[in-house]
């Protein structure tokens, strides 16, 4: 039946609901969707000058959560002393940032289904371009941080949207196909971001890094006209806006989804403690410039391309979780022995880009599984995903700075990698990955959202029944 129909189904016997742990055992084949079965799906670009916009554009939504941490890291240290602070206080602009980033989706994920993606994208940016603005004429480093909270928020806005708009436009393989290009691509903002920072930091000071960020936010607020809206009116959520929020509720209990969502988590982490602590270890400790650090940390971040890349080449795609998962705590262990014995920057090196290969399959294989799963939910579920990562992140950026830098960032890179490690084997113990329909979710005690366009009070829990029925 139709869900234009749905109102005819209201008469139906009451059905028993399904767990939502057992949903994929239940599955029928008519609950599983094709490409085909959506017009929305079935419309979405797989070549053409608009397709490879949409990527470039969702490129640098990505990259935008990147550059925001990135640019600015070279001049942590330079930033200590201008501020005269300590470097567990300069890393919680780190941290502030973070939390933003992590905050902002949790808003801007039900706002976005509920108006669309493109409303947000324009709030996202303006808030952003504010915040960048203003954290230049910081007077001390607490005024700095506070700004650095107003960036997080309004990136974030760019960042869950490059997750959500291809889980609105694609599924399946298709998905895993615009995440792994959009990652692989993205791989390289990382590795630049250093290297421009560096430059920048050394020509102009970190004030400098700043006015580029805002010229960012300006630059994508002017592209925005020629992005389609990815959410069209008829699968938007109706009623009060709020009611968007209970999505939230629904994917906690979603097993698999947050099973996801915890592996990117951790291996976020891992990279924050990384990238929190590089610019300590490699300026102060071993006397490298700014320029330098920024050309160790591009180099090292065009392996987050590669890793990405090579993940799409398992078949099921979580197999790539699972080997990354296991040579990653092998790296981190060796490298956290390291750390302690052996003082030697080549041998850092080497390890770090071992490292940051397997955390970029890990990304892909992450970010595709969970939004697959919470593809119903597609804006709060990309929301929560990057949420999660960002509290992983925001812990991890401070623990590093604690005591001497090259221990506490051993234990605290090797408690993370013993997390991913768990994580991912408990991907691999997840059945094989499908696609449910709203009628598969709402045998599965889930609400029919965002359709049938009303408010899950408004949603009989038997409809879908009657709808196999007919």
């Amino acid at each position: 039946m139709a869900d234009n129909q749905l109102p005819n189904a209201q008469a139906a016997e009451p059905q028993p609901t399904v767990p939502a742990d057992e949903i994929r055992q239940d599955l029928k084949p008519s609950e599983v969707e094709s490409p085909s079965s959506d017009p929305d799906i079935q419309s979405a670009p797989t070549s053409g000058g608009y397709y490879w916009f949409v990527i470039i554009y969702l490129v640098l939504l990505s990259a935008f959560g990147s550059f925001v941490n990135d640019m600015y890291i070279p001049t942590l240290p330079a930033m200590c002393k201008a501020f005269h602070c300590s470097v567990s206080t300069c890393q919680l602009g780190l941290t502030f940032g973070m939390i933003g980033l992590g905050l902002g989706q949790m808003l801007f994920g039900p706002f976005s289904d509920h108006w669309g993606r493109k409303p947000i994208l324009y709030i996202a940016m303006v808030v952003f371009a504010i915040g960048a603005f203003c954290s230049v004429w910081s007077k001390s480093i607490w005024e700095f941080i506070w700004w650095r909270l107003v960036q997080g928020f309004g990136a974030s806005g760019g960042y869950f949207l490059a997750r959500t708009i291809p889980a609105d436009m694609y599924r399946g393989q298709n998905l895993a196909k615009v995440m792994a290009l959009v990652g692989a691509i993205n791989g390289f903002a990382p590795a630049s971001a250093p290297v421009i920072g560096g430059f920048v930091s050394h020509a102009v000071g970190w004030k400098g890094i700043f006015w580029i960020l805002f010229g960012f936010s300006i630059m994508l607020l002017i592209l925005a006209p020629a992005l389609k809206e990815s959410l069209p009116k008829a699968r938007r959520v109706k009623g009060k806006f709020w009611i968007a929020f209970e999505n939230y509720g629904y994917l906690v209990k979603n097993k698999h989804f947050m099973v996801h969502s915890f592996l990117k988590g951790a291996a976020l982490g891992l990279v924050f403690a990384y990238v929190s602590a590089a610019p300590f270890i490699i300026q102060v400790h071993y006397h490298y410039s700014q320029l330098d650090f920024g050309l160790f940390m591009g180099f090292n971040a065009i392996f987050i391309a590669f890793g990405s890349t090579v993940a799409l080449t398992f078949k099921p795609l979580k197999k790539a979780a699972v080997y990354a998962a296991r040579g990653l705590f092998v790296i981190v262990f060796g490298q956290g022995v390291c750390l302690y014995l052996l003082d030697n920057i080549w041998v850092y090196e080497a390890w770090n880009v071992c490292m940051i290969f397997c955390v970029g399959m890990i990304f892909t294989v992450s970010n595709t599984l969970a939004m697959n799963e919470g593809r119903l939910y597609a804006g709060d579920a990309s929301a929560l995903l990057g949420f999660i990562g960002y509290v992983f992140g925001g812990a991890a950026s401070p623990l590093v700075g604690l005591g001497d830098i090259l221990h506490s960032t051993a234990i605290t890179q090797m408690v993370l990698a013993a997390l991913v490690l768990v994580f991912a084997h408990m991907t691999k113990v997840i059945p094989a990955e499908l696609v449910p329909t709203f009628q598969s979710a709402n045998r599965a005690g889930l609400p029919k959202y965002p359709k049938p366009l009303a408010s899950t009070k408004d949603m009989n829990p038997n409809l879908s029944s009657a709808s196999a029925a007919s």
